[in-house]
């Protein structure tokens, strides 16, 4: 188990009391960085729906081989972006309904190193690695 886990377990009240504390600052933490995500990358979909490399007029073959390739490459920018965004939309319920933090498949505690490097994990990286190699 993992020592959040043991220490929310320990029937030590002032260690359960602490754990919780710090965990709820952690989670807070994320929220606020989620939220700041959230907020950036639906500024730049937007800039994206809105700026779209075709607008522009095409001069010749060379400038409209060009003008395909950008209008590709920004339409795979947006839908990571959009991708990404669902999964922050999804880990910011998790947070609402107090499943963030918990892995969707074994039901162990996700580590505050994963989610603090990948805030929208919904997997402890045993079950992802599982999940990726299928």
């Amino acid at each position: 188990m993992h020592s959040d886990t043991t220490n929310i377990l320990s029937g030590d009240t002032k260690k359960k009391g602490d754990t919780v504390k710090q965990r709820q600052a952690f989670f807070e933490k994320i929220k606020d960085k989620l939220i700041e995500r959230q907020v950036e990358l639906t500024r730049d979909i937007e800039f994206l729906a809105h700026d779209k490399p075709t607008d522009r007029q095409v001069m010749d073959s060379g400038d409209e081989a060009l003008s395909l390739s950008l209008e590709k490459l920004q339409s795979s920018l947006e839908k990571t972006e959009i991708d990404e965004l669902h999964l922050i939309d999804q880990a910011l319920q998790r947070l609402q309904t107090g499943e963030y933090g918990v892995c969707i498949d074994c039901g162990e505690v996700i580590s505050h190193q994963r989610l603090e490097y990948y805030p929208y994990a919904a997997r402890c990286i045993v079950c992802q690695e599982a999940t990726e190699a299928t």
